[in-house]
């Protein structure tokens, strides 16, 4: 079965390389969001599987720790697993303390540790 995941707030060019990273490695296809609010919507309205949430929001450089706390805070979706997408230890850190799981980095697109971290929510159940 088709899994989705929202990734919220990356440019075009990394959204790009993230859903041709997922999909050619999972069942899935990946939507893209811009904001809270748009993620907070999908989330209602889809099943969604895994959310990745860029450290800053491309479209205004906004902190993506407020999507995190936003969509961890409510008591609909807030169970969805989250990821932060960084490459910077001390953030991984903030947000698996704010309720994330482990994220990656966009430099670790290729890393075959990478597939192993996003297995446990995108691979075949």
């Amino acid at each position: 079965m088709t899994k989705t995941v929202v990734d919220c707030g990356n440019c075009g060019p990394d959204f790009h390389s993230i859903r041709q990273f997922v999909t050619s490695n999972f069942d899935c296809v990946v939507v893209q969001s811009h904001n809270a609010e748009e993620t907070l919507e999908l989330l209602r309205r889809r099943d969604v599987a895994l959310v990745t949430v860029n450290r800053k929001l491309d479209r205004d450089y906004s902190d993506g720790m407020e999507v995190v706390k936003k969509i961890k805070a409510d008591q609909q979706v807030g169970q969805v697993p989250v990821m932060l997408v960084t490459n910077y230890e001390e953030h991984q850190q903030a947000a698996m303390e704010a309720g994330c799981v482990r994220g990656f980095g966009k430099l670790a697109l290729r890393d075959p540790g990478t597939v192993e971290l996003l297995q446990p929510f995108l691979g075949s159940t």
